[in-house]
């Protein structure tokens, strides 16, 4: 098939790595645009690498890029890992239409932030989609859908890279399978059971440690690695990262106190528990650290309280 890519980051270059072992024809990458003193993309710098032909549009909303588009003749349009508004008569142009991946069991979690909600929910299974996109925000009919569980201390990187990456990458191979014996198939998607989220940002991150012990593992968990979940020691923002949630009933410290903190990391108090953060650090200085490090630089001690 003649393949249009769409995309970004190791998602889209993995994508564009299996297109190229199917023998598919790629005749055009599509990729972010080069911010001022960043690394280069890795679907940019795999696509040039490869010696195929490469733009990097702001937007995909002008004419210049829809009669680019329309001028491919492509039967199928991939987006692997979009953040950029893609109108609906670039979508429709390709003789297939086109095909989006969607790291969640859709129509649940639609929206940017799949993952983080996902576990900030307290979802116990998850999975990836690959649809058919349409005007809407992650609402076109389902062609290929997977499911995985999800581990009880499972963050939003460790479940991307270690389950959904991975496993949306063997489903589009099975989708382009699909497609290319006229066998693919288009299930509307059960709006009655639709949620969307939006962006996880530090509006949502910030740690309220008067809920229940699970919804502080959750949200922290789900904060992992951005936007990072944060408490408050004196005038420093602590963001907690790698949590482990042991539950205890008759937990009687009071939420937010340290209990402990040792190799293993910084042992909290919660409502019902005790949280284990193995990882932590200052907004001020941007590094992860070990938490007893963290807290020894900032005076935070056993017996003290993160609010």
């Amino acid at each position: 098939m003649r393949v249009i890519l769409i995309g970004q980051a190791a998602f889209a270059e993995r994508a564009l790595e299996l297109l190229q072992a199917r023998g598919e024809e790629v005749v055009q990458v599509f990729a972010p645009p080069e911010a001022a003193g960043a690394r280069p993309d890795p679907l940019a710098a795999r696509a040039l690498k490869l010696g195929l032909p490469l733009s990097q549009p702001p937007s995909y909303k002008t004419d210049d890029v829809y009669h680019q588009v329309k001028a491919l003749e492509a039967d199928l349009l991939i987006m692997a890992f979009v953040t950029l508004i893609v109108p609906e008569r670039i979508l429709y142009a390709p003789r297939y239409q086109s095909i989006c991946f969607h790291p969640s069991l859709l129509p649940r979690h639609r929206g940017a932030s799949a993952i983080n909600w996902t576990l900030i929910q307290g979802d116990t299974e998850t999975g990836i989609t690959w649809f058919w996109p349409d005007a809407g925000i992650d609402t076109g009919p389902i062609l290929v859908q997977r499911r995985v569980p999800i581990r009880p201390d499972d963050t939003t990187g460790s479940l991307y890279f270690e389950k959904l990456f991975p496993l949306g990458i063997d489903a589009l191979n099975e989708a382009l399978d699909l497609i290319k014996a006229g066998a693919a198939p288009r299930i509307q998607q059960d709006e009655s059971q639709a949620t969307y989220e939006p962006i996880c940002r530090d509006e949502h991150a910030r740690i309220d440690f008067n809920r229940p012990a699970r919804e502080v593992h959750d949200l922290i968990r789900g904060c992992d690695p951005q936007p990072g979940a944060f408490a408050s020691f004196g005038d420093h923002q602590v963001r907690l990262y790698e949590p482990h949630l042991e539950v205890i009933e008759n937990q009687r410290a009071q939420p937010g106190t340290v209990l402990q903190l040792d190799d293993s990391g910084m042992h909290l108090a919660l409502r019902g528990g005790r949280l284990i953060v193995r990882r932590a650090r200052l907004d001020a200085n941007g590094k992860k650290a070990a938490p007893g490090e963290l807290a020894a630089a900032i005076g935070l001690g056993v017996g003290q309280r993160l609010q």
